[in-house]
């Protein structure tokens, strides 16, 4: 089978997000008057969103009283500093670049709002090259739930057995298999130690992204 795509995970995958979701989740605990939390800390959450960060800076569950109210300052500092610090991870530029001059299609498919999603690869300067950008509230359903995979799919115009998805997390894992996709794992992402990635069920892994260039060719 030859790659004719391949998608992202954004936080941890694509971009090394980690800084700005750290610094947005410390503006949260100085609203309650409490320390800022070290960014290696907080690292390991940033690919769980507002609810993982949440949890790890606060120690609380949706269901918590405060939890809307600490979200929503989280979230709004986040919307005003999205791409402070924020960075593409090692050679992903290279990569992107290699791919491009393949003609291999290549997109985003990420569990972050797409309001989010968008200003931060415009910013990172990526926006209009993706084929597509497929945001955790672009379907009815988010990863793990194959849907946005399907959808994105659908919008490159290719199959899920002609692509690779790249992501750091156990649910892009589920979401790849569900949909019918080899999954490779982001291994230089937010990959903690404590987290069992042989049981992932991945067709491989990468300590960089360009070594992702090996599995074109299944």
């Amino acid at each position: 089978m030859v790659i004719k795509a391949v998608l992202f995970d954004l936080d941890g995958t694509f971009a090394d997000t980690a800084p700005d979701l750290a610094a947005a989740l410390n503006h949260a605990r100085a609203s309650r008057n409490l320390p800022p939390l070290p960014l290696e800390a907080l690292r390991p959450q940033a690919s769980h969103g507002s609810r993982g960060l949440l949890k790890a800076g606060f120690d609380i569950e949706p269901e918590h009283p405060d939890f809307e109210a600490l979200r929503d300052i989280f979230l709004d500092y986040y919307a005003r500093n999205i791409c402070v610090h924020s960075r593409l991870f090692g050679d992903t530029a290279k990569l992107i670049d290699e791919l491009e001059q393949r003609s291999i299609k290549w997109g985003i498919v990420t569990n972050k709002p797409h309001r989010f999603t968008l200003p931060l690869m415009q910013a990172l300067g990526y926006a209009d090259r993706a084929a597509c950008l497929i945001s955790g509230d672009t379907c009815a359903h988010a990863k793990p739930h194959p849907e946005p995979m399907l959808k994105a799919c659908e919008i490159i115009g290719v199959t899920p057995e002609q692509c690779l998805y790249l992501g750091d997390d156990l649910r892009d894992m589920q979401a790849a298999n569900a949909s019918g996709m080899c999954g490779i794992i982001a291994s230089y992402g937010y990959v903690s130690d404590d987290m069992s990635v042989e049981n992932w069920n991945a067709h491989g892994s990468v300590n960089q992204p360009t070594e992702l260039l090996a599995y074109l060719t299944l």
